[in-house]
């Protein structure tokens, strides 16, 4: 029999309690005040309708703030997050041992996107092309016996050389090239058995990506992606404005050509070999596509600013001859599919894409409004993008007051601001009727960290600041062994810096004394350069400098003595050049508002915050945090940035900063249960 609702939302407090179930079933598990009041919050909001915000600190352990309200609800609820690997790390570890704990059998199920599993039809299409790809022989055949025996279809099950990405396009499929119904493999399809056990699910595990993808494609009038529920939690919930205008806008890209063009080859020589010369026609739109990387190759930055007719920097022949060219292309091989469609159903899904794709490439060039942004994205390909400023269409007021949609709404992150309203994320999103709960760290932040600021340091816009910054890292890093992590807020500044400090070590660090190894973002992805970096302490004398740009500011949890140094080059503030930055200070300024006071600073405030959260994790880690920019004292928006930061402390003589480091050096040398540190 369900609990009345005042029964299982107290079970949920006494779940919590010094007594309740976590505290004795799982070992893991800290009695936390504000974890609770997160909890019976999240409850309410399941419990009665509505929308609520949380802001929940580093160490509140918000994850089974909102899964045991959820178990307890018996509802129907989407979990929704930031990225694949929480997504996993949810389904796979915390969601069963939650469930196991409390005793609450749940029905759950893991949701991707289309990338995400194997497309049988189109591996059957592509399997010589896969087997061709060079130095992913290998890996092919170990494709080809995973794909014989997976039932997920997953890729995530299989390994992936970073290689094997070349060949995703040839195995996934897309929303352009789904057969749908039509597909001769449509019974062993991958998405749709999973689209089946989410139906079928309690709780159903999606990412935000996914997420707008269905809202996309309900909006130009398709079927849904997702199962109804009563319920949606997001979580990493601070990432959810910069992917929805990534997915709610119009994009057209050389790699979408590229594969239209190679898929367009083989479905026309497999069923209408004769009917054109599909070779000609594939080849056309091929060069059309690279020749328009020439023109735009030719742009003074990596994102070029495109509000009138022609991208900043491009001469306007070039870029309209080569446009021209390309679309030229296309309508060429559609024309020449269209009397085809009926043939096949590659055909007609192939004829109903390059019509999509004719229809994207009228509404990319439309005449601008105040309210999107558009750009031309340049590197080893390009990609055009015209996207709205905010992703409010899908997620403000009037869209979860939905009569046919989930009655409760959360949304959590450990930043989501940095005001007690949290309207740095509220207000892109519309959400204006909302529960606004803040939950605060229960770290002991003015024991446990301090933070220093170089007075001596250049000004950022020096160029020889990056290069005095990693002069004065050096010996802070050697004394600790390590330990370090460089934030930057460039790739320049990132390998400018990396390669002092090698240069450094080299010259100054004789043996017996062992220079750290500095580590930087190449070929491996995030989580294993973190593990080379635990590793480099556990293991190496030296220990290791981890020196990564902007993608490490947030996501990068290394609890324990591994780091005891986080050192923020910059403030970070925005590009002023960037589209998007540039788009919103435009409509600040049409608004009466200065774009630096509503938007750079508030965002450079919550980049601060999520920067210098990665130093201390756990209630006993210690740590120092330098910020290398002047401007944190010397500049009257300094305050408002220095409150941001969790970390309060400040070390403003060199005789404190010596006797903070020499307590970490010592507290270094002890076990994680030692006593000795700062504080």
């Amino acid at each position: 029999m369900t609990p009345t609702p005042s029964g299982w939302r107290a079970r949920v407090t006494q779940a919590f309690a010094q007594d309740g179930g976590l505290l004795g079933a799982d070992a893991a598990f800290a009695q936390r005040p504000g974890q609770q009041a997160m909890a019976e919050a999240v409850a309410q909001t399941l419990d009665d309708g509505g929308t609520l915000v949380v802001e929940a600190g580093t160490g509140v352990g918000k994850t089974y703030a909102y899964l045991v309200p959820v178990l307890m609800a018996r509802k129907r609820v989407l979990l929704s997050t930031a990225t694949k690997a929480l997504q996993d790390q949810l389904f796979a570890r915390d969601l069963p041992r939650l469930s196991m704990t409390l005793g609450l059998p749940v029905r759950a199920a893991l949701l991707k996107g289309r990338g995400s599993y194997l497309c049988p039809h189109r591996l059957a299409l592509h399997r010589s092309a896969v087997a061709a790809l060079p130095g992913l022989q290998g890996w092919a055949a170990e494709l080809m016996r995973w794909a014989g025996r997976t039932r997920t279809g997953d890729l995530a099950e299989i390994s992936q050389p970073r290689e094997a990405q070349r060949a995703w396009p040839l195995i996934t499929s897309t929303r352009d090239n789904c057969l749908g119904s039509a597909c001769p493999a449509h019974r062993q399809c991958h998405v749709q058995t999973a689209r089946r056990e989410a139906l079928a699910a309690d709780v159903v595990v999606i990412n935000h990506h996914l997420y707008f993808a269905d809202r996309s494609v309900r909006d130009v009038g398709m079927a849904e992606l997702l199962p109804s529920v009563d319920a949606v939690v997001f979580d990493e919930a601070h990432q959810l404005n910069d992917i929805g205008i990534e997915f709610l806008g119009q994009q057209i890209s050389q790699t979408q050509c590229t594969e239209l063009a190679r898929d367009a080859l083989s479905v026309g020589l497999e069923h209408a070999r004769g009917a054109a010369d599909w070779t000609a026609l594939c080849q056309q739109l091929e060069h059309a596509a690279k020749a328009l990387g020439g023109v735009v190759a030719g742009c003074s930055s990596a994102r070029a600013w495109w509000y009138d007719e022609v991208p900043d920097g491009l001469a306007p022949e070039a870029w309209h001859g080569a446009c021209e060219a390309l679309e030229q292309a296309v309508v060429a091989l559609g024309a020449c599919v269209q009397p085809l469609t009926e043939h096949a159903p590659d055909l007609r899904r192939m004829h109903e894409r390059l019509t999509a794709w004719q229809q994207r490439w009228q509404a990319l060039r439309q005449p601008m409004h105040a309210d999107a942004v558009r750009w031309l994205e340049v590197g080893r390909t390009w990609r055009m993008t015209r996207a709205p400023l905010d992703a409010r269409s899908a997620l403000d007021d009037a869209a979860r007051q939905a009569t046919d949609g989930p009655s409760s709404w959360i949304f959590t992150s450990a930043t989501l601001g940095e005001d007690a309203q949290c309207e740095w994320f509220r207000t892109p999103l519309g959400i204006e009727q909302a529960q606004v709960l803040q939950v605060p760290s229960p770290f002991d932040y003015d024991t446990q960290a301090a933070y220093w600021v170089p007075n001596d340091l250049p000004l950022p816009s020096d160029p020889l600041h990056s290069e005095r910054l990693a002069q004065l890292v050096a010996p802070l890093a050697l004394q600790l062994g390590g330990r370090t992590l460089l934030l930057t807020t460039s790739l320049r500044a990132m390998q400018r810096m990396a390669q002092v400090l090698r240069e450094t070590f080299a010259q100054r660090v004789r043996a017996p004394q062992v220079a750290p190894v500095v580590l930087t973002p190449t070929e491996v992805s995030r989580q294993a350069l973190v593990e080379q970096f635990i590793a480099a302490h556990q293991g190496q004398a030296g220990g290791a400098i981890l020196v990564a740009s902007m993608s490490f500011w947030e996501g990068v949890d290394i609890p324990g003595q591994a780091l005891q140094l986080v050192v923020i080059d910059k403030l970070p503030f925005p590009v002023p050049d960037d589209p998007l930055v540039r788009a919103f200070g435009e409509r600040a300024r049409a608004q009466g508002l200065s774009p630096f006071a509503a938007h750079a600073l508030p965002a450079a405030a919550v980049a601060l915050k999520q920067g210098a959260g990665r130093l201390i994790r756990t209630e006993s880690d210690k740590g120092l945090l330098i910020v290398g920019d002047v401007r944190l004292h010397r500049q009257s928006y300094g305050a408002r940035l220095r409150r941001a930061m969790p970390i309060h402390r400040q070390l403003a003589q060199p005789e404190a900063l010596e006797a903070w480091l020499l307590a970490l050096t010592k507290a270094s040398t002890k076990d994680a249960t030692g006593q000795a540190g700062p504080g």
